[in-house]
């Protein structure tokens, strides 16, 4: 069955909210009853709250309705290699996806689900199967924030490293360290 979403914008992809402008629709939320039709639209923030929907939102972008979950593309959600790459997931390939520094776990999720279907634990499944994260290095004391790559078995590919490279990682000491350690079996 058919919902509809708010979708917004943000640097690192798209985010979705259910949209509700009718009491119809909240007949199959937990909300029916509770928000009254002279409320509506509204927005389900998928955590148990709700907020009214304002079209005018800088980050608002449209409505869809679909039947997908999620709700779109990964590569839409998670930019896919994008220019302004800074933090998220790389793949064996050299891919990157995009995150904020709160979404890798989403990411993974996403990822996981899509390229390995069967996985319990996505973020540890990705990082097995060569995957590497991006983070933010900051530690609550430095002035600035910067990125951190972790390559959970401590090897990366030829793609990854050319790719991080491109990403200007190259001279971050745990870069240099992986490079130095695999560049023998390229």
């Amino acid at each position: 069955m058919k919902r509809k979403f708010a979708v917004y914008r943000s640097e690192t992809g798209f985010y979705c909210y259910e949209y509700v402008d009718t009491l119809e629709a909240l007949d199959k939320t937990d909300f029916k009853g509770i928000i009254p039709e002279e409320s509506l639209p509204v927005i389900l923030d998928g955590r148990g709250g709700y907020y009214r929907f304002n079209k005018n939102d800088f980050a608002f972008d449209r409505i869809i309705e679909t039947d997908k979950v999620p709700p779109l593309a990964i590569e839409e959600m998670f930019f896919k290699n994008h220019p302004g790459f800074k933090l998220g997931w790389m793949s064996p390939e050299g891919d990157t996806y995009s995150c904020s520094y709160t979404n890798h776990n989403k990411c993974a999720s996403m990822l996981a689900a899509a390229f390995f279907p069967k996985a319990r634990f996505p973020e540890t499944t990705l990082e097995r199967a060569g995957w590497i994260k991006i983070i933010d290095s900051w530690d609550g004391t430095e002035q600035t924030h910067g990125q951190f790559v972790h390559a959970d078995n401590g090897h990366i590919t030829k793609k990854q490293a050319d790719k991080l490279f491109d990403l200007g990682l190259y001279d971050n000491d745990e870069v240099r360290e992986l490079i130095e350690k695999c560049e023998s079996n390229w």
